[in-house]
């Protein structure tokens, strides 16, 4: 089905059409309280238009004005906070004119955004008929696609849409390859509505191959050293999309700044293997503070400042690929700290899928089927960090101490959660002997035990120098969930770097017997040439 093409942004001047702006319309879900939803649109300068939120009956919920302001031609109002549920009718009058959207719910509203791998469509994954069959089971998960497009100015509304806000039907979940409806957002909000029961609306903005500065504001790019313009990016042939930059914020996301969100799901970061890889991690996190200030800003402060963010860690790609450009790019994805949310990163949560690895995926092995247990991880990370639920655990373990035990040649390392070890023959470890500013020489540590919550690394040919510290740095770390380390609950632990740096002698510490303890540290080992 081709785009739609939006009439109603035909000039104000010549005679705009009266009504609503492109992202509104019938079945469409608006943002519950505590938030008030922002409805914005179009109409005739200086004139006053009436909005009437109206349910069972025709009985009037609420009436606000507003005037359209001149030159733009665009009105915009704030309704008050309202309780999950429906449905509604929402009335924009002018005049004589009038426009009415029906079947209008109020729940949380999702933004889902990225390349290739966000906009894989429900037809491309795993158990793709069953996942098509179940979707009239979820009539108040609602769906919205804006369709691609890129623009070299910031636009205040969409040009085209692929999919206007629908209830899900099996065929606009699985519309075609690459187009809509995303199987991630999908999955992801159909997760999260069987958590909370009340409706959720899912709105998708992905262009695959297509790196993060295209996705970012000038303003981004310039906190990170990016001018914001063409020649800064140096464009890269293996890529498909877009590459210039902003040239996809401007399009695709500034458009969309009025609407009121819950929260965000990000799913990028196979294009910047390829391109300012050790750039992501300033330009990352400067696109997720740019992208909350601005839905802030733009919702008249109804979007929350700290706007939920979550995003999915790189899966794999080549099996011996001999790069590390994936290792990196997993690392810098967390702002180069190893877990989220942290201090450069709050208010974010992180979905691990290094071990859904899919070398015979018809659509190249970059691109993974399973999309479930990455959508369940992302579920897991929305409902603690965004939804505050304080008993989910969404995050693998990590290490917090290690404790060198140079007589015995073995590196003890203790985990913050319970442990599974599941697979035995695998070399995930790697410690680091060489001295700076010497490139690292990376060596095997393999594991000979682990306990509750302990591994204990052998470190032959390493003596008693161990300077860093990595974990699952490959492009495929392991096959389909196998890699080493597990906790309780499926949940794989995420990749590291750090450095192990001699504890000393600091006052009130103890040194454990028979040993001598490392800071774990993250790693600073990419200036020094890994």
């Amino acid at each position: 089905m081709a785009a739609w093409v939006l009439l109603a942004l035909a000039p104000v001047a010549a005679g705009a059409m009266f009504g609503f702006a492109s992202y509104y319309g019938d079945h469409m879900v608006l943002q519950k309280e505590p938030a008030g939803a922002v409805v914005w649109g179009y109409g005739e300068p200086g004139a006053t238009v009436t909005v009437v939120l109206s349910g069972a009956g025709g009985l009037v919920v609420m009436k606000k004005t507003a005037r359209v302001k001149g030159p733009s031609g665009t009105w915009t109002t704030v309704l008050d906070p309202m309780d999950q549920g429906g449905p509604y009718a929402l009335t924009a009058r002018q005049g004589s004119e009038n426009v009415t959207l029906r079947d209008v719910y109020f729940g949380d509203v999702w933004l889902c955004s990225g390349q290739s791998n966000m906009a894989m469509t429900v037809l491309q994954i795993a158990n793709a008929s069953q996942e098509l069959a179940a979707a009239a089971r979820y009539p108040y998960v609602r769906v919205f696609a804006a369709a691609p497009a890129r623009s070299n100015v910031e636009l205040d509304d969409l040009e085209r849409i692929d999919l206007p806000w629908s209830i899900p039907t099996a065929e606009n979940l699985g519309h075609g390859n690459f187009t809509y409806f995303s199987a991630v957002c999908w999955l992801l909000g159909r997760y999260l509505y069987e958590a909370l029961r009340y409706p959720l609306g899912l709105v998708e903005a992905a262009w695959g191959g297509t790196p993060i500065e295209a996705w970012s504001s000038p303003r981004a790019l310039r906190a990170c050293g990016l001018l914001g313009d063409v020649e800064s990016i140096s464009l890269q042939q293996q890529l498909s999309g877009p590459q210039t930059p902003s040239v996809l914020w401007n399009a695709m996301i500034h458009p969309l700044l009025n609407m009121t969100l819950r929260g965000v799901a990000w799913y990028q970061g196979e294009a910047n293997a390829f391109l300012h890889t050790d750039r992501y991690n300033c330009t990352f996190p400067a696109l997720i503070a740019d992208w909350r200030q601005a839905f802030h800003a733009g919702s008249v402060g109804q979007t929350e400042l700290l706007l939920p963010f979550g995003f999915v860690q790189l899966s794999t790609y080549r099996q011996q690929g001999p790069a590390d450009s994936f290792a990196r790019l997993r690392w810098h994805q967390t702002a180069d700290l190893g877990v989220v949310p942290n201090a450069r990163m709050p208010g974010t949560f992180m979905a691990v899928a290094m071990d859904l690895g899919d070398e015979r995926s018809p659509y190249g092995s970059v691109h993974p089927r399973d999309k479930q247990n990455v959508a369940h991880r992302l579920q897991l990370g929305a409902r603690a960090v965004a939804y505050g639920e304080k008993n989910v655990i969404f995050q693998g373990p990590y290490p917090t101490r290690a404790v060198l035990e140079v007589t015995r040649g073995l590196l003890n390392i203790t985990y913050s959660q319970e442990l599974v070890w599941r697979r035995r023959d695998m070399r995930a470890f790697e410690v680091c002997c060489s001295s700076p500013p010497s490139p690292c020489g990376w060596l095997p540590a393999p594991v000979v035990a682990v306990e509750s919550r302990r591994v204990t690394l052998a470190l032959a040919g390493c003596g008693g120098l161990v300077l860093a510290l990595r974990y699952a740095w490959a492009e495929w770390p392991c096959d389909y969930q196998s890699c080493v380390l597990y906790n309780s609950w499926g949940l794989p632990a995420p990749p590291f770097l750090l450095d192990a740096l001699a504890a000393g002698e600091t006052p009130g510490r103890s040194q454990p017997a028979g040993g001598r303890e490392m800071l774990l540290l993250p790693g600073s080992w990419f200036s020094r040439g890994i």
